[in-house]
């Protein structure tokens, strides 16, 4: 193991999209467990939109950052975390983290299930795109759906549960002609479209001339607007993400046609995944045969090295990733 712990520090609030000089690395010795903790020597981190908005107020700076990873215990004192122990935890953005038995999962092995899942469809990307599809969607068989940025994390995940759900049709946008091929191609979207190619609007009113019933959101912009348009009488919205805005440093416009709430009899509800954590094992127990037998992808881009974190992350902002966005540190 080495004797060297890094970790990544936020030193300045961005403006606009972030830069790598708003971040350093730092090296410190490698952390001794105290009792009651486990050293865990990290083996995936994730990078997440919602990162950026943390970025703005919530993340403390030159202190190191939090996200999902998942990482091997190497030295342990603490009941239930024994060394060997792949395990789930918060302390991502290091090499190196100190944990106690409450901080982590430890992981199960399934066979036919990389253990990077856990950061994507079976980690909280996944459970964001099953809970907005099953409760706040309450998506019905039979039913058109709408996904925004339906190659990133969590549409890729939305996509592929839809359509195990009972979804008569699935239609994503996202940002490239490989990307809508890979839509279709690969993870079974029934339509896709770029949404450089025209006004999403009329994208979307070709891709579903009879209407969706649901739109999964995790833009917002100009994309809300145009579902508003396309939604059906007592259509649902599942808002999750409006990462066309996270990085903009003026207030965006609201859609113009909001009162297609009131005239369609639509219903809009944000919600956050945190609020939902109870239902990771009906995740997990769902989800676990359509992996195994290989009906779902584990769809993922990982960037190889600790020393391409920063690079990862504004890469994700970017669109640069296909499925989710891994560091292999």
């Amino acid at each position: 193991m080495a004797d060297r712990s890094r970790a990544v520090h936020q030193v300045r609030r961005p403006r606009g999209m972030p830069v790598p000089e708003d971040f350093t690395f730092v090296e410190a010795p490698v952390p001794k467990p105290a009792d009651g903790m486990a050293l865990v020597e990290n083996i995936y981190l994730s990078v997440d939109p919602y990162m950026r908005e943390s970025m703005d107020e919530l993340w403390e700076l030159n202190v190191p950052l939090e996200g999902r990873s998942i990482g091997r215990v190497v030295d342990s004192r603490a009941d239930g975390l024994a060394e060997g122990d792949l395990v789930f935890h918060r302390q991502a953005w290091r090499t190196h983290a100190l944990v106690g038995k409450d901080d982590a999962r430890v992981l199960p092995s399934v066979a036919g299930v990389p253990v990077s899942a856990y950061l994507g469809i079976l980690g909280g990307t996944g459970l964001s795109a099953y809970v907005g599809l099953t409760e706040i969607a309450r998506l019905r068989e039979g039913e058109s759906v709408f996904i925004s940025a339906a190659a990133g994390g969590v549409g890729s995940s939305a996509g592929q549960l839809a359509r195990l759900l009972g979804a008569g049709r699935v239609i994503g946008s996202t940002g490239s002609a490989a990307k809508v091929k890979h839509l279709v191609d690969d993870l079974g979207f029934d339509c896709a479209f770029d949404y450089h190619d025209g006004p999403v609007r009329d994208q979307l009113a070709a891709a579903a001339p009879d209407g969706i019933d649901v739109y999964f959101d995790n833009v917002g912009g100009d994309q809300l607007e145009a579902a508003f348009s396309a939604l059906r009488e007592h259509g649902r919205i599942a808002w999750c993400g409006a990462i066309s805005q996270y990085n903009s440093t003026e207030p965006p416009p609201g859609p113009r046609n909001l009162f297609d709430i009131v005239d369609k009899s639509l219903r809009l509800e944000g919600f956050l995944v945190r609020d939902h954590l109870h239902r990771q094992g009906e995740l997990e127990e769902f989800l676990v045969p359509h992996l195994q037998s290989g009906e779902v992808k584990v769809d993922e881009t990982v960037v190889e090295g600790f020393d391409h974190v920063v690079d990862a992350f504004i890469g994700m902002l970017r669109g640069e990733n296909v499925g989710k966005m891994i560091v292999r540190v």
